[in-house]
């Protein structure tokens, strides 16, 4: 005779299973991605002699979102992921200061028309 408590063990952990060979292949995506960011961000870097700002948040962003991958599989949290959670924030930089865009001039209009 089975056990319904042992059964309905084995059938969370095989889907348990299931989830981490899904986020196993996106780790494979999400780590190609990271990894051209890295390299974007060293080019914009060279070029401009500071960091993307817009690079920098989802560069964050996006190494938590493996960090939780990595939580999620090595069995420290329950919590699965993003979509099942909220994507994570940014923090504040710790490292160089992005690079700042001014605000583009505004031309100056007359209040009349011409004719």
């Amino acid at each position: 005779m089975n056990d319904p408590k042992i059964e309905a063990k084995y059938e969370s952990i095989l889907l348990r299973v299931l989830w981490m060979i899904v986020y196993v292949l996106v780790w494979q995506v999400a780590q190609f991605i990271l990894g051209a960011v890295v390299l974007v961000q060293l080019i914009y870097r060279l070029i401009y002699g500071a960091p993307s700002a817009g690079l920098m948040n989802f560069g964050d962003s996006l190494s938590q979102f493996l960090a939780q991958i990595g939580r999620f599989g090595s069995f420290h949290s329950d919590q699965k992921p993003w979509p099942f959670a909220d994507w994570p924030t940014s923090r504040a930089p710790e490292g160089e200061a992005p690079h700042a865009v001014p605000p583009a001039a505004h031309p100056v209009r007359d209040e009349e028309p011409k004719l």
